[in-house]
């Protein structure tokens, strides 16, 4: 018998994609808002109609099996094919529905907001994934290529992606508005660089940038603490712990009152905005429309938004 005639359903390989890409029962179960017993018949059943276990449980761990892993692949495959049909039908209809996935870096999550609010009042029916993490983790899951973009400021060096810059980055110093050097113009970076200095993690893409830029000018940080969120950091900051570069989207879309921009010299640091794809991954027609979007409107809208 050939195996798609006994494979399962397309439920089972839901579950099983989701074990697989947690790598637990439970925390598939809470992303399927289904019991762990269900999901452990359901797999049962599929592993049943394999002729093979898919995984063994080795502790808390879950290890797949090879027969696993291809199903696993298998079923990404075609649950992916299936949501792309589904997009290329209701295209053909004249409507836009379907799934946006979204990964991307910490600091742009205070600007994508401004993109998608306006595009999805444009498409009402198109279901959006928006997941936000540091540079590291974004670059995993871009490594794994399973959303339609990604959203970095440093790009990875690697030449199966295709990347669309689409806006400035700069990255500005701040201090508390009542610092000693607020209100002083030019001032030199190895003077800004002797005050107690608070830092992004390791793996953050602010971090990666601020370090390398201070780098090729000789400059060390006098860091006092590492803190792994822009807001916390603005905060620290409002309290007199020390200062900082951030970047200044931050201040535009997110709470910037106690807060002073200083005027270093050869500041702010450039950077830039890329969305980011693979080459290999299927170009959606939602995808394509959001691309439309952002390059016909969605690019200027945000423009208009900084220099308010």
């Amino acid at each position: 018998m050939k195996i798609h005639a006994s494979i399962g359903t397309f439920r089972q390989l839901e579950i099983l994609l989701a074990v697989y890409d947690s790598g637990t029962v439970k925390q598939a179960a809470e992303y399927l808002h289904l019991t762990q017993p269900t999901i452990s018949i359901q797999l049962k059943k599929l592993s049943d109609a394999v002729g093979m276990p898919l995984y063994e449980q080795v502790g808390k761990k879950l290890l797949f099996t090879e027969a696993g892993e291809k199903v696993a692949s298998a079923a990404r495959d075609i649950l992916q094919r299936t949501d792309m049909l589904d997009m290329e039908l209701s295209d053909l209809r004249g409507l836009k529905t379907g799934t946006l996935k979204l990964a991307v870096v910490t600091t742009s999550k205070y600007f994508i907001p401004h993109l998608l609010g306006p595009f999805c009042k444009r498409y009402p029916n198109v279901e959006i994934e928006f997941n936000v993490g540091n540079r590291q983790q974004i670059l995993q899951k871009l490594d794994k290529g399973h959303d339609d973009f990604y959203v970095f400021s440093n790009l990875p060096e690697r030449d199966d992606i295709i990347t669309i810059d689409f806006l400035d980055n700069p990255l500005v110093a701040i201090a508390p508005e009542d610092h000693p050097l607020a209100g002083k113009r030019s001032i030199d970076l190895a003077r800004f660089a002797q005050e107690p200095f608070l830092i992004r993690e390791k793996g953050s893409g602010t971090r990666f940038a601020t370090e390398h830029y201070l780098k090729t000018r000789k400059t060390s940080l006098n860091v006092r603490m590492t803190i792994e969120s822009n807001e916390a950091i603005k905060h620290s900051v409002m309290s007199g712990l020390g200062v900082s570069i951030l970047s200044k989207h931050t201040l535009t879309f997110g709470e910037s009152k106690g807060l002073e921009v200083l005027d270093i010299k050869q500041f702010p640091i450039p950077s830039q905005w890329f969305l980011v794809r693979r080459k290999a991954k299927y170009f959606s027609p939602i995808a394509k429309t959001f691309l439309q979007f952002i390059e016909s409107e969605g690019r200027e809208a945000l423009m208009q938004e900084l220099r308010k």
